[in-house]
């Protein structure tokens, strides 16, 4: 092993026990309290994946991901992409709102480093401004707009190991508020072959970085001043104030993905892939996933790609919660089991050093229903 290999990997291992200890240190462990810090941090946008194919096979695609999607799931998988590609992705979320995610990424020198760019943005428009005194609407609107852009390099330091980096800047606005941050994305990846069939192995830590603390007119009131003990309220103006926020940390999120090509053929691969995640605002998840993929059909160019995963999301599960001993199913019971459960698929068209690749994913849920997420690449 190198010189640099050995660097690259013990700063790796270094960035792994920080990232590890930050996550553990939310609170000081209090003895048979849950100690998670659920509900305590923003921008949860940023956990929404980026393109089909991730979205179909879960967090465990960290392991997987060569393409321009790299950008989001793991920066270091960035470094094998073969030439310079575009994926944009569309996700029709819950009541009404919508994520997009746009990643362009380009290799260099030779093939040894890549960079890229992504975007991506959340929110919705024109709902009704309810408050105490006008319960039924002031007759106003207000919209929440949130976005994040990166950039991210990545490089190979040997024939098995690359390593990336992102930096992105995150902007978050709420009605007439808004808030700033920065933050940084870390990532791994370890390929060999075993039997002849490769294996992937990744380490990922996303979202290191500042919180986000509104400010803007939105916090601004109007407060009448009380008058000093023992004495009458004098009529007077309202006093202009200003509600003072508090910072809100990022959805920081510690990876672990694993894949491996049972099947590898120049017509086909048969790929199963397992992941270990743990974000610091809800329990830890594990999850598995398979991808079927048949390449040149016919020696026409065109290929066809099947995939699934599940999630096992032990925070998400509403009836052991609530009623752990209750021995009966709920109305809700059939949709909390599809919770985690994700399938999808996709076509491409290769010429040349051409490729363009259409993917969809649907993501169930639990209670709250299914999801569609839409995706488009192009390499040339």
């Amino acid at each position: 092993m190198s010189r640099l290999l050995r660097r690259a990997s013990v700063g790796a291992a270094i960035l792994g026990l920080v990232a590890v200890g930050a996550l553990r240190a939310q609170t000081e462990p209090v003895p048979g309290i849950d100690n998670t810090a659920f509900g305590t941090t923003s921008a949860e946008f940023l956990l929404l994946g980026a393109g089909a194919r991730g979205a179909a096979l879960g967090n465990s695609f960290a392991a997987l991901a060569t393409d321009p999607t790299a950008l989001y799931w793991n920066p270091a998988g960035l470094a094998e992409m073969p030439r310079p590609g575009v994926t944009i992705s569309t996700y029709d979320y819950l009541a009404d709102t919508r994520y997009s995610w746009g990643g362009l990424a380009f290799p260099f020198g030779g093939g040894q480093s890549a960079i890229g760019v992504q975007i991506g943005t959340f929110g919705f428009s024109d709902q009704p401004v309810y408050t105490l005194n006008d319960p039924e609407g002031d007759g106003t609107t207000y919209g929440v707009s949130e976005t994040f852009v990166g950039l991210t390099y990545a490089r190979n330091f040997s024939d098995r190991f690359s390593a990336g980096i992102t930096g992105k800047f995150i902007s978050d606005r709420l009605g007439k508020t808004d808030a700033t941050a920065i933050a940084v994305d870390f990532g791994t990846s370890f390929h060999a072959l075993i039997g002849g069939r490769p294996i992937r192995a990744s380490f990922v830590v996303a979202n290191l970085g500042s919180g986000l603390q509104h400010t803007g007119v939105g916090l601004d009131v109007n407060v009448e001043r009380q008058p000093p003990p023992g004495q009458q309220q004098i009529p007077q103006d309202p006093q202009p104030s200003r509600y003072q926020s508090e910072a809100f940390g990022l959805p920081v999120v510690f990876r672990v993905g694993l894949a491996y090509d049972f099947v590898n053929t120049t017509a086909s691969r048969v790929t199963l892939t397992s992941s270990f995640s743990q974000p610091n605002n809800s329990n830890a998840t594990a999850g598995g996933g398979l991808e079927l993929a048949l390449s040149d059909i016919g020696q026409t160019g065109f290929s066809v790609v099947a995939r699934g995963s599940y999630t096992y999301q032990p925070d998400n599960d509403f009836a052991q919660a609530a009623t752990p001993d209750a021995g009966f199913a709920t109305a809700l019971s059939s949709d909390e089991d599809l919770d985690g459960l994700a399938l999808g698929g996709g076509l491409g068209y290769s010429r040349g050093s051409f490729y363009l690749g259409l993917d969809y994913a649907y993501r169930h849920l639990g209670i709250l229903g299914g999801t569609n997420v839409f995706s488009a690449t192009v390499y040339w």
